[in-house]
């Protein structure tokens, strides 16, 4: 991905980007998956050791 921003001044320090619109979509987007996936390793760290049971016994229990 390349960004193509330009940068305001602000007393000749920089102080915002500026994006184009989709650019800004897509690093939204990334940050979401990258925090979807950061809840997910939490999620499987978490039940890591619970008992598990297999599909056709759960399929059994449905049916």
């Amino acid at each position: 991905m390349s960004i193509h921003s330009q940068i305001i001044e602000k007393n000749g320090i920089k102080e915002f980007p500026v994006l184009p619109y989709h650019e800004f979509l897509e690093i939204q987007q990334i940050l979401q998956d990258f925090e979807d996936l950061q809840e997910l390793r939490e999620a499987k760290a978490e039940e890591f050791n619970t008992p598990t049971r297999p599909l056709s016994q759960v399929l059994s229990e449905v049916s």
